[in-house]
């Protein structure tokens, strides 16, 4: 549902999130004085659940790369909200590969901090009629990262299928980074039960560490999202 149904006519409320005050001063500016937008708070990455929570923006424009809590991070925690706002990622940097993984995680699109103004807010004025923004930059290796991801999103699939119940869920606990000694207490078994089933999974899928079955654990997505921090 576009903002536009589930507001009706009016100016989209924004939230801006960036960890520099004066990119969101900056940014503030342009999108308040380009018309059909409304900046109706900005944050840092660590403030961003809580404020988009009190606010309820229709959409929120998010730097994907912050040194408090980084930008992915934040765009799970805001999918958990019972009515998510649209999620633009925002970078000074040219295509990365972030790209993939940003859309993958339910944002609507993905910009760059250079873009022109006047284009800017037109694209974030797209978000009201169920647009989804994509900088021309960042076009190609969406495609490209896309294809890919899937093809890899396919093998390890393919590879968990062939696992036990048991086995599966060891490695989504691995995927998780719990050492052996937390391994065996959330599967009621001994740290050397532990280590002896780790060091199967790892021989099974012909591994030689822990974060190779990590991967794949996040690959074929086994792992939870990143929960919300707490309101108290």
């Amino acid at each position: 549902m576009s903002t536009a149904e589930r507001n009706g006519p009016g100016e989209l409320r924004l939230v801006l999130v960036d960890d520099e005050a004066l990119m969101r001063s900056g940014l503030a500016m342009i999108l308040d004085a380009a018309g059909g937008i409304t900046v109706v708070a900005s944050c840092g990455g660590r403030d961003a659940y809580a404020t988009v929570a009190a606010h309820r923006p229709d959409a929120v424009l998010l730097d994907i790369q912050m040194p408090d809590v980084d930008g992915l991070t934040v765009l799970r925690q805001l999918r958990t909200l019972d009515e998510p706002p649209a999620v633009v990622m925002l970078t000074a940097f040219g295509p990365d590969r972030y790209v993939h993984l940003a859309l993958r995680d339910g944002a609507a699109g993905y910009l760059l901090k250079d873009t022109e103004p006047a284009h800017l807010a037109d694209q974030v004025r797209a978000l009201a009629r169920g647009g989804r923004p994509l900088a021309p930059a960042v076009t190609a290796q969406v495609i490209d990262g896309y294809l890919a991801h899937r093809a890899e999103h396919l093998d390890a699939t393919r590879k968990v299928r062939a696992l036990s119940p048991r086995e599966r869920e060891v490695l989504s606990l691995v995927g998780q980074g719990l050492t052996n000694q937390q391994i065996a207490r959330r599967m009621c078994i001994s740290p050397s039960t532990a280590k002896d089933h780790v060091s199967a999974l790892l021989a099974k899928l012909g591994y030689a560490n822990r974060v190779q079955a990590a991967v794949l654990a996040e690959r074929a997505r086994l792992l939870a999202p990143s929960p919300a921090p707490s309101r108290g």
